[in-house]
């Protein structure tokens, strides 16, 4: 049996694209984006801060929190940096009119998108945060804030901007989707997990009377009722034990 050799990836990626990001109560930028390697490898730096943050999810009403939401978009304005000083000047050549660069949207992410967003927001929640009375909830107390619906409008807004940036940086990387991943199936809805369907299988062939498993498999065992409150028992009991 042959073997499949394993593919050594190096900088790759389109020649050319075409980037389009929004700046909220701003308007937009986009421009053709010819990326060099050092570029494609900034992208992907960039791209998985971005994913495994929670700067591209929205935030509903009622959840989240709004202090880790900041944080978060502070620390990242601080890793962009570093990435930029790490790639020097290759991720931001001199270009023609029409033209942008890694060096270019990330900038302007940072200077049009974030730092407006922190400057104002940041010392406003502090301020507020200051306040919380001795053994008050933070989350209950952020969440009664006056002006906290106002911050979570301004954060989706500039989710939806890391999110299309999110978006380019992955084009031009050359990578997979990592942002809309599947979710994964609840063990409570359809079919139970592996470990469990083995487990209950097991326990219908010890209960049913005169019947075992034959050549065919378990699939020849006659299924077993069993009553909702016996089912959920064995389920929680099951669920512990895996």
């Amino acid at each position: 049996m042959g073997h499949r050799q394993r593919r050594r990836r190096g900088p790759g990626g389109p020649s050319q694209i075409t980037a389009t990001l929004s700046i909220p109560f701003v308007g937009e930028i986009s421009g053709t984006w010819q990326p060099a390697d050092a570029e494609r490898s900034a992208a992907w730096e960039l791209y998985l801060e971005l994913v495994t943050r929670v700067s591209v999810e929205d935030l509903r009403p009622d959840e989240g929190f709004l202090r880790e939401a900041l944080t978060s978009l502070y620390t990242f304005f601080g890793t962009t940096r570093d990435i930029l000083r790490r790639y020097g000047p290759d991720v931001a050549p001199p270009l023609a009119p029409g033209h942008v660069s890694f060096g270019v949207l990330a900038v302007t992410v940072l200077n049009r998108v974030l730092r407006p967003l922190l400057a104002s927001w940041h010392p406003r929640l502090a301020a507020y945060e200051s306040r919380r009375p001795e053994g008050r909830d933070p989350v209950d107390w952020e969440r009664s804030w006056e002006h906290a619906e106002a911050l979570r409008d301004q954060l989706n807004e500039v989710r939806r901007t890391l999110a299309s940036l999110a978006r380019t940086l992955q084009k031009v990387a050359d990578v997979s989707d990592l942002i809309d991943l599947p979710a994964p199936r609840s063990p409570g809805l359809g079919h139970p997990p592996p470990q469990v369907r083995g487990t209950v299988t097991a326990a219908a062939t010890e209960r049913a009377p005169g019947r075992f498993p034959t050549r065919r498999g378990l699939s020849a065992v006659r299924p077993v009722r069993a009553s909702g409150w016996e089912c959920r028992t064995r389920m929680s009991t099951l669920a512990h034990s895996v």
